[in-house]
């Protein structure tokens, strides 16, 4: 299935959670944030929160700086 990853489809197996597709982008252990279809969902959600066909997900990493 077809799913939008910051802004770019991206083909994942059916039934893919969100954690795995963040794991996908990045390892940073904090700092990630994620929103699926224009809400952000917890963390802690993330394990729980399975994608679907169209749906649109933002991964945000913060990056530090000065």
């Amino acid at each position: 299935m077809t799913v939008s990853v910051n802004g770019e489809p991206r083909r994942i197996p059916a039934g893919l959670t969100l954690d795995r597709l963040v794991a996908t982008l990045t390892s940073a252990p904090a700092g990630v944030a994620a929103a699926l279809n224009e809400s952000v969902v917890p963390r802690g959600q993330w394990p729980a929160t399975p994608l679907g066909e169209g749906d649109r997900v933002e991964v945000l990493t913060a990056v530090q700086g000065g």
